[in-house]
């Protein structure tokens, strides 16, 4: 079928909703659509209203900025995580997978992205204001850098090292057991596990 020739708007409409998405081309979606239409109208039903509440009901934790069901996520009001040990993350994916390893026990704080002119990111547009605010409370004794090793993973440490650097905190970032070049949410969960513990100083 030629897919500038749908017999349904409907359908059409759907598909152009589901090839909005990143990652998902026409035919891509054109199979999950069609798929849908095979099931019952309740599942139907339940896929809709699940994502409709996702994106109603869903909160950013007013600590860490992580996804959750409450204004204050379950890391950030669990009485056993450390709280003065802080792992900074570019998003809710690397949360995850380094909670995924079970090696480490403090707080996050992730900065909804990283420093890219090339995509038009700066600074000004990630979670960083509020992390120096959270260091010059004096409460904080370690900031970890767990952001992709890439360029732009490495110059986010680096403009958070020139930032944090004038306070009493010590900084330290993953060991090198990540690749050169790797995204962090795609390490596997033994080389992630030791890279947190046995992460390093930051040097410049």
């Amino acid at each position: 079928m030629s897919f500038t020739e749908f017999p349904s708007r409907l359908l059409e409409d759907a598909v152009n909703e589901f090839a909005s998405l990143p990652g998902i081309g026409r035919k891509t979606a054109f199979r999950l659509v069609m798929n849908l239409l095979r099931r019952d109208s309740e599942e139907v039903r339940r896929f809709g209203e699940s994502i409709i509440k996702l994106h109603d009901e869903i909160h950013y934790c007013k600590i860490c900025n992580n996804i959750s069901d409450t204004e204050i996520c379950n890391i950030c009001s669990d009485d056993k995580r450390e709280k003065s040990v802080i792992c900074v993350v570019e998003n809710i994916q690397d949360v995850m997978a380094i909670e995924n390893t079970r090696q480490y026990k403090g707080q996050y704080h992730v900065l909804g992205g990283i420093i890219s002119p090339i995509d038009g990111i700066g600074p000004s547009d990630l979670k960083i204001d509020n992390l120096e605010e959270k260091v010059k409370e004096g409460n904080i004794k370690e900031i970890i850098f767990a952001l992709s090793t890439t360029m732009e993973g490495d110059t986010t440490n680096y403009y958070l090292f020139r930032r944090l650097n004038k306070y009493n905190v010590t900084l330290t970032t993953l060991a090198r057991g990540v690749a050169i070049g790797d995204e962090l949410e795609y390490t596997d969960e033994i080389t992630l596990g030791r890279a947190i513990n046995n992460r390093n100083p930051y040097q410049q």
